[in-house]
């Protein structure tokens, strides 16, 4: 009998299993983020590897490792390039990080997923089976609907209100709770200046979404304006792939806690064409389902 190992790795964690051949997990591994962009080449190395090996250390005594897939964020060709290294995993197969959600939005079928959390992402396979990414730009260049793009609306419209050119809301008092701060140029120092501000922006975003969530109406609008901005480039995606299918009976899967809230999912289905879902379990689970239909 025969195992295999799946992964899924983003710039936050890494999370492995090991199922056998009937598909059930024998064991889990999780781990640092292995973004090579994020943690560095050789860190994210050292995480896939250490990684592999811990659950290699898990196959049962008379069985081997028939194939091995790895679902991991960052360069395409790292990740081809560290698997062909690879000895003793199977028939080793990469795929973006994207790829275990869309599985769980479509379960191998022609449809697409919306993702956001610490990026943004449109995910979708056509009609003949190819699969299309669309976003995923990062934080720098702008990724609607993430943690990230989320805290930045947020600062930016608080920091106009503590300079005394918006109507106050809460987003201010908000925000100087955040940091401990209270002049609008200090503010903007701190984030300027800190080494880690872009997770401490990204970590705005559930201060954002409780707002939204208790009715406020300069927080809810924030929040739907930067969620709208991914749900509009899902439907360009969607047009494009599927000419010839009514927007509304495609399969289209919403992931990550952002996406899934309430109040965005409310707000995205009375503003798109598509038929947004929200997706269950999590992207481990959808590489166990990619698993299952692996073929080494």
């Amino acid at each position: 009998m025969s195992c295999k190992i799946g992964l899924d790795g983003g710039g936050t964690k890494t999370e492995g299993i090991l199922v056998n051949v009937h598909g059930d997990i024998l064991a889990r591994h999780l781990a640092p983020g292995c973004n090579p962009s994020v943690a560095g080449a050789d860190q994210a190395r050292l995480v896939v590897t250490d990684t592999l090996c811990a659950l290699a250390a898990a196959v049962p005594a008379g069985e081997t490792i028939s194939a091995t897939l790895l679902c991991l964020a960052g360069n395409r060709a790292f990740w081809r390039e560290f698997a062909a290294t690879l000895s003793g995993f199977g028939a080793v197969q990469t795929a973006d990080d994207s790829l275990p959600v869309l599985e769980l939005a479509t379960h191998g079928q022609p449809g697409l997923v919306l993702h956001a959390g610490t990026g943004s992402f449109v995910a979708a396979r056509d009609a003949a089976g190819a699969l299309h990414y669309a976003g995923g730009l990062g934080w720098r260049f702008g990724d609607p609907g993430c943690g990230y793009d989320l805290g930045r609306r947020a600062i930016a419209r608080a920091l106009l209100e503590l300079q005394g050119w918006g109507p106050p809301s809460r987003l201010a008092t908000t925000l100087c709770d955040y940091t401990g701060l209270a002049d609008a140029g200090a503010l903007t120092r701190f984030f300027y200046h800190d080494p880690q501000a872009s997770q401490k922006i990204a970590g705005l975003a559930p201060a954002l979404l409780r707002l939204a969530s208790e009715g406020d109406a300069t927080a809810h609008q924030l929040v739907v304006a930067s969620v709208l901005e991914l749900a509009e480039l899902a439907t360009r995606v969607a047009t494009k792939l599927f000419p010839d299918t009514a927007l509304d009976v495609l399969p289209a899967g919403l992931s990550g806690p952002i996406l899934i809230h309430p109040v965005v999912h409310s707000a995205l289905a009375a503003r798109t064409p598509l038929a947004l879902a929200p997706v269950s379990g999590s992207p481990i689970d959808g590489v166990r389902e990619l698993l299952a239909r692996l073929r080494p």
